[in-house]
């Protein structure tokens, strides 16, 4: 089965109609440009941005959207959720800080964010955009039992696969051979993005899927991820669990996607000074 190319959600009363996420529509190029994608890393506290950072097309995810009440950042490219516990576990970054700007989530995400903020659905939908995980387009279940009510088709899009299915599809790379699991990379996330444990992952696809030039990664500190993230305290702290998938997941996979894409001409940099060190194909 395809992925669709739109998807209905109900909202309270009301449907609203979600496109996915489209590599050839041309608001979605970046046209050659270097992008940065700001993580949630206790490393971006320290981070002191200058106007050059300021003016690059930025792509947030989860709660690093938060720094636009510090930092006037004049090119956001984009707000990325994976994963529907995020609008649980931080629903005022939602209410303070998203004003329409471009989200691309997954289905369960948007089913979290329109039962939980039917005003936001209502208001923008027209600027978000579905993503699905190529081996299981819904995404990471909310904590709510959404799946009992959806029609057939969404049922259909819940099925786990394995990666080792796409290996000959020409929009992923895939390392069926890797252990414990195959891991893999997306080369146009319109066919649907690979997942690695963390979300920054993610948004490192969609910005190759969209056409930047280079790749700069901010916040992806992984060794301190026990600590709360930048936008948090330890009273409300979500769940981490990063330092599990570490070393058979979340490492081998970016370094996979950072020689995939290097192929490609796009030039991935890590420039956490906390996992700088655990990389090879990062610069």
């Amino acid at each position: 089965m395809g992925l669709p190319k739109t998807d209905d959600i109900r909202v309270g009363n009301q449907r609203v109609t979600l496109n996915a996420f489209n590599g050839t529509e041309t608001k979605e190029h970046l046209r050659q440009t270097a992008v940065q994608i700001i993580a949630s890393g206790p490393s971006i506290a320290d981070l002191v941005f200058n106007n050059q950072q300021l003016g690059t097309p930025t792509i947030f995810v989860n709660g690093s959207l938060s720094l636009l009440s510090e930092q006037t950042f004049t090119s956001i490219a984009g707000w990325v959720i994976s994963d529907a516990r995020f609008i649980h576990h931080q629903p005022n970054i939602l209410k303070n800080h998203y004003n329409g700007q471009p989200l691309y989530a997954t289905l369960a995400v948007f089913e979290a964010l329109a039962a939980s903020h039917p005003e936001i659905m209502l208001n923008y939908h027209q600027a978000m955009r579905v993503l699905y995980p190529v081996d299981r387009p819904w995404g990471v279940k909310s904590n709510k039992p959404w799946h009992s009510k959806l029609a057939l088709t969404a049922k259909r899009l819940i099925r786990k696969s394995s990666l080792k299915e796409f290996a000959d599809h020409p929009s992923f790379v895939i390392n069926s051979t890797h252990k414990p699991k195959p891991i893999g990379v997306s080369l146009d996330v319109t066919d649907g993005f690979v997942e690695a444990g963390t979300v920054a992952y993610v948004a490192a696809q969609l910005a190759f899927s969209r056409q930047a030039s280079a790749i700069h990664l901010y916040g992806i500190d992984l060794l301190n991820s026990n600590q709360p993230r930048f936008y948090e305290n330890k009273d409300n702290s979500a769940p981490c669990k990063l330092d599990k998938a570490i070393t058979d997941r979340i490492v081998p996979s970016f370094n996979l996607l950072g020689k995939v894409y290097k192929d490609h001409g796009v030039t991935v940099y890590n420039h956490s000074p906390v996992s700088k060190d655990l990389f090879d194909e990062l610069y």
